[in-house]
């Protein structure tokens, strides 16, 4: 299979990379880890370990490929829609944080979008060096749910490159249950300059888990079957399993990147305000981490909240 990773960062660098043991692999990413990919390969280190030779470009115009698999930040789902657009693929995947994503790529692109949600820890340590530091897997389906003959050709392709990778018809409540694990641990712990392990603990356990259950009532306004205790057993077990994991809000906050909050506790306050569910933990966590963004001058004051 064809396939471009459009974000090669650190899960998209993770990803790629074990697929190009196995498929036509190009990499879209930043000048330096580009260079490097095409000097030098990519090599993968900790749990996974491979050294590989996919191709590498900066400019993601006009290419063609089976499949384009997307890791970009939330806030530029917009953006890489166009430059996907001026490409041919048969399908996109999106393996973002956040919601909204898969309806931003929907809406832009003319061709079939599927979810998905990935629980590999990655970590890009220099151009051309992606660690992965934990093991898990990808889920991938219709962004709608239900069957799709794509998706299963994907989950083929993935599975074969040995990713762990499961094909669903529920991804619309896969999607909000990943993003009631988001709520209650990414704010808190880039906050608070902590490890996952953090929101299993006092004094943050209450937070995390208030901001998991309001999380889970959206979901269910919105018409998606997701108990509090569900969505609570997910964030604890996501926690737990990659305890000694810095989240990715947590590693922006340390390098002074803008974050994804707009599309995780943002949207839970956006969606309960349409809902009339009040999300008051969701708010404040939602507000912390927008003031941090303004005092690093990382955030524009026009953006819409």
């Amino acid at each position: 299979m064809e396939i471009v990773v459009f974000g090669a960062g650190s899960l998209g660098s993770l990803v790629g990379g074990v697929l190009a043991r196995e498929h036509d692999v190009t990499l879209v990413a930043r000048q330096a880890h580009a260079d490097a990919v095409r000097t030098r390969g990519l090599r993968i280190e900790g749990s996974l370990e491979a050294e590989v030779s996919p191709a590498a470009t900066t400019d993601g115009r006009g290419l063609e490929a089976d499949l384009a698999v997307v890791t970009v930040k939330s806030f530029d789902t917009e953006s890489i829609a166009e430059t996907i657009a001026t490409g041919s693929f048969d399908a996109v995947l999106s393996l973002q944080n956040g919601m909204g994503n898969e309806e931003v790529l929907a809406s832009a692109l003319d061709a079939e979008v599927l979810a998905g949600t990935a629980t590999y820890g990655a970590i890009l340590q220099r151009p051309g060096i992606v660690e992965c530091t934990g093991l898990g897997k990808i889920v991938l389906g219709d962004h709608r749910g239900g069957h799709s003959d794509v998706a299963d050709a994907v989950g083929e392709a993935f599975s074969g490159a040995g990713l762990e990778t499961t094909v669903a018809e529920d991804m619309p409540s896969r999607l909000w249950e990943k993003l009631a694990v988001n709520a209650g641990i990414n704010a808190i712990t880039a906050l608070t300059e902590t490890e996952n392990r953090a929101v299993l603990e006092p004094p943050a356990d209450d937070v995390a888990r208030a901001a998991t259950k309001e999380t889970a009532r959206v979901a269910r306004a919105d018409g998606v079957e997701l108990s509090n205790r569900e969505a609570l057993a997910a964030m604890e077990r996501v926690a737990e399993s990659t305890a000694a994991n810095t989240s990715s809000m947590a590693q922006d906050l340390q390098v002074g990147r803008r974050t994804e909050i707009d599309a995780i506790n943002g949207y839970v306050v956006d969606r309960g305000e349409t809902l009339a569910v009040e999300t008051p933990t969701n708010r404040l966590l939602a507000a912390l981490v927008r003031t941090w963004e303004r005092g690093q001058g990382v955030r524009d004051d026009s953006l819409a909240e």
